[in-house]
């Protein structure tokens, strides 16, 4: 049986690899926020509800797919040398 070489797993995400998709997240928050209240104000205000849910739910997958494909991009395996994984 071979043995592999051991592995290291290191994270090199910072808060500046997602400070866009922060700033992203909160415009499209208080757009939607301003339509409700935009909305509140007219004879059926149910549709201010329903608009603000659905920009939401709409754009939750799409923040979620950017920060987990920004995470994956800064991941990495680095092998461990034999010298070291004794110490």
């Amino acid at each position: 049986m071979t043995s592999r070489s051991p592995f290291a797993v290191r994270c090199t995400l910072t808060f500046g690899d997602i400070y866009g998709q922060v700033l992203a997240w909160m415009a499209v928050i208080f757009v939607s926020l301003a339509s409700g209240l935009a909305l509140m104000g007219s004879s059926r205000p149910l549709f201010a509800l329903v608009g603000v849910g659905l920009i939401l739910v709409l754009s939750l997958p799409f923040l979620l797919f950017a920060f987990v494909t920004t995470l994956l991009n800064h991941i990495q395996l680095n092998p461990i040398n034999n010298e070291t994984a004794e110490i």
